[in-house]
């Protein structure tokens, strides 16, 4: 708890440690010295609402900057041409901050495609009249392999994707669980809720997790998040979309990757809205009615009725005998779920490793549900035929036919 309260001055003291750099700015009148400390990408990148057509990539610097993207094919050498650049934009002006979020489109389904993220730091910022800059920055695509995201692709055959939840900031235990990841061989990977227990700062979530899961695979193979009760807490909970957008701009979407068609829900809080630990600043109740709503379109939609396998993800479980929020779950979503040839729901939150049969309590749904326990991976790949689940001793296999 004390590293909690600490960690802000930490970081505070962190950014005095960086070399200052001295940059004299001629203009066309005179020049000016400024002395500002040199930037560094302290997290990132990372993928997020990579689809068939589109995909977003995110990275943080430690000062302001203006950022963008360079893509290339795969079979191309990156400097070969002249590359498109992608900025983030807000109202029709580029963006200039430490939270860079670039969305790039018109791309092809199940293509690889090469990327380079370009950080410009804003060395003075003087408004209207003029902004000063540093020397851009790139990731490098020259001694090392550059970075590389493929689109989702709803042709093929498989898909396969690691499970993560409830890892309550053990950075370390999760950085060993997800060596594998590295290695490849993984569509995706699914963080199903609470990797953290709040989010005070921004900070909190580099630190517990993130910056690890870039070092290891985050800049090449995306990551899909379902949020989780933890993650609504704490002072930065607002950033959460900023960190992971998703493509309804919502913290429940959907996803088809191979055979599968992917529906991502957010259960909310676990408690009533009144309760006091939530300080009056719960409204989850009604979030789940409009989430209700959104998802009965979902089911009626001929993406979800045509696909040849149904997932649904979320972070708890539907039970009719828990709390407020696993009881609503099972009052909202399982009725609308049932009968709609749900292939699995996967979830978290209860800490220990479950399997409920399709037609067993505690959720009334016709359709099992995998449960994978705190602080360790799970393994699913996915057929027309059946589901795989690889979780150590709570590992199945689910026949379709």
């Amino acid at each position: 708890m004390l590293l909690k309260r600490i960690a802000p001055v930490l970081l505070f003291l962190g950014m005095l440690a960086l070399p200052l750099q001295a940059k004299t700015v001629r203009t066309e009148n005179d020049s000016i010295r400024i002395v500002a400390p040199e930037m560094q990408v302290t997290c990132g990148p990372w993928l997020s609402a990579v689809g068939e057509k589109e995909f977003t990539v995110c990275w943080i610097t430690s000062t302001d900057a203006a950022g963008w993207v360079e893509i290339a094919p795969d079979d191309e050498n990156f400097y070969a041409r002249e590359r498109k650049r992608y900025y983030q934009t807000f109202q029709g002006r580029c963006t200039i901050g430490k939270l860079h979020r670039i969305r790039i489109t018109g791309l092809e389904k199940g293509t690889t495609y090469r990327y380079c993220i370009f950080s410009e730091q804003v060395l003075k910022n003087e408004g209207n009249r003029r902004i000063f800059y540093a020397t851009p920055v790139e990731s490098s695509v020259f001694r090392q392999n550059p970075y590389k995201v493929t689109t989702l692709d709803p042709d093929k055959a498989n898909c396969k994707f690691a499970v993560f939840n409830d890892m309550h900031e053990r950075d370390s235990i999760f950085r060993a669980q997800a060596k594998p990841v590295a290695g490849g061989g993984y569509d995706f990977v699914l963080f199903n809720g609470d990797m953290t227990s709040q989010i005070e700062s921004v900070y909190d979530i580099e630190t517990n997790y993130l910056r690890s899961a870039c070092n290891l695979f985050a800049g090449n193979i995306p990551i899909f998040f379902a949020r989780g009760n933890h993650e609504n807490r704490g002072a930065a909970s607002y950033e959460f979309l900023n960190l992971f957008p998703t493509s309804t701009g919502n913290t429940y979407y959907t996803f088809r990757e191979g055979p599968a068609f992917f529906v991502v829900l957010d259960g909310g809080e676990d408690k009533p809205d009144s309760n006091i630990h939530y300080y009056g600043l719960s409204c989850y109740d009604s979030f789940r009615e409009d989430e209700a709503d959104w998802l009965k379109t979902i089911v009626s939609s001929k993406e979800y009725i045509n696909a040849p396998v149904r997932i649904v993800i979320i972070h708890m479980p539907p039970n009719a005998n828990g709390w407020r929020g696993v009881r609503e779950i099972e009052r909202l979503f399982v009725p609308i779920l049932n009968g709609t040839d749900v292939a699995l729901m996967i979830c978290g939150h209860t800490h220990r490793p479950e399997f409920h049969k399709a037609g067993t309590k505690p959720g009334n749904c016709d359709f099992p549900i995998f449960v994978n326990t705190l602080r360790s991976r799970a393994d699913i790949e996915i057929t027309a035929d059946s589901i795989t689940i690889s979780a150590g001793k709570n590992s199945h296999v689910i026949s379709l036919n």
